[in-house]
């Protein structure tokens, strides 16, 4: 019995013992299937993980390019290219919806170009680029953009012959699915103020995964933001070089292209000719008919220089009624032919409630008349007043006339009244000017030569005004020199402002530092002293210098009143000349904007409207209203 009991109990016991190795072993099969899943769960998740960090790349890059200042079509290009190549699409592209005289279309704005482009080239026989997409109002690409919803096609047989109609066979179809592995294609609508247009993916997979299309959704609402900022970039970058009246080119891209056109002959020794236009009678027009009159005859102006320019030249509004064309290439009979191509077109042109208007018009060509920019703008200049002053409605070619000019002039000046100690000047400074002017002299070139009077007029101006701003002197000839032009100048007058302006107020060189430096109102002497200052500058600087006998009268008078009430002869009226009364209301204006040591500096729409307040006492009512034209051209 005993061993019989210790064979059962020990029987028992191995039962146990397999019962719990089977259990056991059941667990071991459970956590190592346990571990497989979580295994595969972390894969996935990875997976999923670096799809998103790939999209959050994706969209980051997205986001640099809409900040960038890159054009539009390279900033979609690049937006494309990177949808492609991260997310293993076969192909993108943006259509976009546009407009011609046949009617509305769609055409390919980006594409990339790879094999798959050239396959699609060969299955249309056609260039992408060159093709037209006609959607109807039925077909699954209009739903799209009408819903504002994503599609994803799985028949591509079907979608390509709503592209192509009638292009491509089945056979062919098939072959370039089977050689592109392409299975399916996404379309998502992209809608902007300015832009309508669909983003079309070629995928390898013949189904797309929500979360696919979720991504591909938010990447179509990124590019209609970055379609926007591009747009609006472009449109800033225009504004910043173009007259909104007109969107031709503004006074600052001209002289800008001036200088690189400049550059760019002499390197080639090529020819350029430029062409100075200005609109006849617009003043008449303004006053007879209204500013919006002489606004749609500026209007019409741009529509015909536009009209006969090539692609390379570089038409420009830079000034009320005054316009320039850059003619690269071109040498002066050639520029001839192209003036009077505009003359004549302009002359037929009907501008409604105006009628029909002219133009005169000045031409001169670098190189073959001058190598100096200034002088070029000078006698092309010279050459269109000659035509205006001459019966309007024609075309002149400049000469280059070997007379002095006012610039030899105010060099001559400017080198006595330095050399004679007239100012205040330490020698060495002094010297240095003379050094400066005399290479400019000796060298017989007007190449800066205004930019150099400018300076040592800053300089002067300096020496008796020690808050004088440099470049003053700059602005404040270009605005008389504007002012003159609407009034209509001879271009001999024309001149004579433009020394005046240079020497006017050298007479202040002479009244002590501090009667001008003054922060308390000013005694009755010391008024004296001020107001003698043309006197002084006249007769005692610029009397026993050569040529000044004509310039002497007009700065004299530069402090006349128009209603009689200034100094030193009292002169009112008409009586003053008109040179002179141009003077006064630049230089009060100037004033005006810059610092004084008894007050602050007015801001321009202050000035401006203290000299409005002057009109008919101070400044005739004509000055002050043609001031403020000019003024305003002067930021064109």
């Amino acid at each position: 019995m005993g061993l019989f009991n210790w064979i059962k109990t020990l029987n028992n016991e191995l039962k146990l013992a397999e019962d719990k190795m089977y259990r056991q072993k059941n667990d071991f099969v459970e956590i190592y299937q346990r571990n497989i899943a979580l295994e595969k769960e972390i894969a996935l998740r990875t997976e999923e993980l670096r799809k998103a960090n790939k999209t959050l790349l994706t969209l980051e890059h997205v986001w640099d390019m809409m900040n960038s200042s890159r054009p539009l079509s390279s900033v979609l290009e690049t937006i494309v290219s990177s949808l492609h190549g991260e997310f293993g699409y076969l192909y993108s592209c943006i259509l976009q919806k546009q407009l011609d005289k046949q009617g509305s279309f769609f055409a390919f704005k980006t594409y990339l170009q790879n094999s798959f482009s050239e396959n699609l080239d060969k299955l249309i026989s056609n260039s992408l680029f060159e093709t037209r997409f006609i959607i109807k109002k039925n077909s699954p690409f209009q739903e799209l953009l009408e819903n504002k919803e994503i599609k994803c096609f799985d028949n591509l047989k079907e979608i390509l012959n709503e592209l192509f109609p009638n292009q491509i066979s089945d056979d062919d179809i098939k072959e370039f699915q089977n050689v592109n592995s392409a299975h399916s294609l996404i379309a998502l609508p992209i809608l902007s103020k300015e832009f309508t247009g669909i983003l079309m993916v070629f995928s390898p997979r013949e189904e797309a995964k929500d979360s696919e299309l979720n991504f591909l959704s938010l990447f179509a609402k990124q590019i209609e933001l970055a379609i926007t900022i591009a747009n609006l970039f472009e449109t800033v970058k225009k504004q910043a070089v173009t007259d909104p009246l007109t969107e031709l080119f503004n006074r600052r891209f001209y002289e800008d292209a001036l200088s690189r056109e400049a550059v760019r002959a002499l390197r080639l020794n090529q020819p350029f000719t430029l062409i100075s236009l200005d609109l006849d009678k617009l003043k008449h027009i303004n006053d007879s008919l209204g500013h919006s009159a002489g606004d749609a005859a500026i209007k019409a102006v741009a529509r015909v220089i536009n009209k006969n320019s090539r692609s390379v030249d570089v038409p420009s509004r830079v000034g009320g009624e005054e316009f320039t064309i850059i003619l690269p290439g071109v040498d002066s009979q050639g520029g001839l032919v192209a003036a009077e191509r505009i003359r004549a077109s302009l002359e037929a042109e009907h501008v409604e409630g105006v009628g029909h208007i002219t133009a005169s018009v000045g031409v001169a060509t670098f190189i073959e008349m001058t190598t100096d920019v200034d002088e070029l703008v000078e006698i092309a200049d010279k050459a269109m007043y000659f035509a205006k002053q001459n019966g309007r409605n024609q075309v002149k070619l400049a000469e280059v006339q070997d007379t002095i000019s006012w610039q030899d002039i105010a060099i001559d000046a400017f080198i006595q009244i330095l050399d004679t100690h007239k100012v205040s000047f330490d020698k060495v400074t002094a010297d240095g000017l003379i050094k400066r002017l005399q290479s400019r002299q000796e060298n017989n070139s007007n190449t800066l030569t205004r930019e150099l009077l400018c300076d040592v007029v800053d300089s002067i101006s300096k020496t008796y005004t020690p808050f004088y701003t440099e470049g003053t002197t700059k602005q404040k000839v270009d605005l008389a020199y504007g002012i003159a032009k609407r009034f209509e100048l001879p271009k001999a007058d024309m001149d004579k402002l433009k020394l005046a302006m240079l020497l006017y107020d050298i007479g202040n060189v002479m009244i002590p530092n501090d009667v001008l430096s003054k922060k308390d109102p000013l005694t009755q002497e010391e008024k004296k002293v001020i107001s003698r200052h043309p006197i002084l500058g006249a007769q005692e600087i610029l009397k026993p210098i050569s040529h000044m006998a004509y310039i002497i009268p007009i700065i004299e008078h530069h402090h006349e009143n128009w209603d009689g009430t200034g100094y030193p002869d009292n002169k009112k009226g008409n009586d003053i000349p008109l040179i002179s009364q141009i003077i006064l209301i630049v230089d009060s204006y100037f004033a005006m904007i810059s610092e004084r040591p008894y007050r602050r500096a007015y801001s321009s729409e202050e000035a401006v409207q203290e000299i409005e307040n002057l009109a008919g006492k101070k400044y005739s009512e004509e000055l002050v209203r043609e001031f403020k034209n000019a003024l305003q051209d002067m930021y064109i």
